[in-house]
């Protein structure tokens, strides 16, 4: 059943918030993880959370930024990091790689579907669109590694990563090209993305690295 045409834009956002919350979630862990203070957990937070929509927006001329649109969610991400930094030094929990993984494949799925429909929207062909996808649900990740000091994920982890991007994007694209509407596209996109990722994690299934023997 196609989504209201008035719907799509409030579903978008309810995407971009939740993909948001959930990239900023793997940022404040990540952060805890490297035991940084306030401001650079903020800071790592926002990267995060903010990163590949900020550069999103960039590359398709897309003004004012979400952040800026919804500053709100300014004043809820220093509330969440004010908050976690209280709790984790009482409960004294110990982060491990794996709980930021789990976040941020969630954040991964809904940024990739996003990107990809407001791209869809501006009429860029359907394989720009989808690389915007990826973009999007790659880059806040890059650059919460690169200020931590570490290899981005994206590159490193050999578990496919911006292959489920690329893939839920073309879900996205392929389903409404047999007449989907905006909506169930959008979700499909995201739901095959995170999925993807998420069996990734939950099985050990990686893609095949450069061979040593190939020096």
């Amino acid at each position: 059943m196609d989504t209201p045409e008035s719907l799509i834009p409030w579903l978008l956002v309810a995407v971009e918030s939740a993909a948001t919350v959930a990239f900023a979630l793997s940022g404040l862990l990540a952060g805890a993880r490297q035991r940084l203070d306030a401001v650079g957990l903020c800071f790592v937070t926002g990267l995060a959370a903010f990163g590949g929509g900020t550069l999103r927006d960039v590359l398709l001329d897309r003004r004012p930024f979400f952040w800026v649109e919804h500053a709100h969610w300014l004043w809820a991400l220093l509330g969440l990091c004010v908050g976690a930094m209280l709790f984790l030094r009482r409960r004294h929990f110990a982060i491990t790689e794996r709980a930021m993984q789990w976040p941020d494949a969630l954040g991964l799925g809904l940024f990739s579907a996003s990107g990809t429909q407001l791209a869809l929207a501006q009429g860029l062909p359907a394989i720009v669109a989808v690389l915007m996808g990826v973009v999007t649900a790659v880059f806040g990740g890059v650059l919460r590694d690169i200020v931590l000091n570490e290899i981005p994920t994206a590159f490193r982890d050999h578990r496919p990563y911006a292959v489920c991007a690329f893939v839920g994007g073309w879900v996205l694209v392929g389903a409404m090209a047999l007449g989907a509407g905006e909506g169930a596209a959008l979700l499909l996109g995201a739901a095959t993305a995170t999925g993807l990722r998420g069996l990734a994690l939950a099985t050990g299934w990686t893609l095949p690295a450069w061979g040593e023997g190939g020096r």
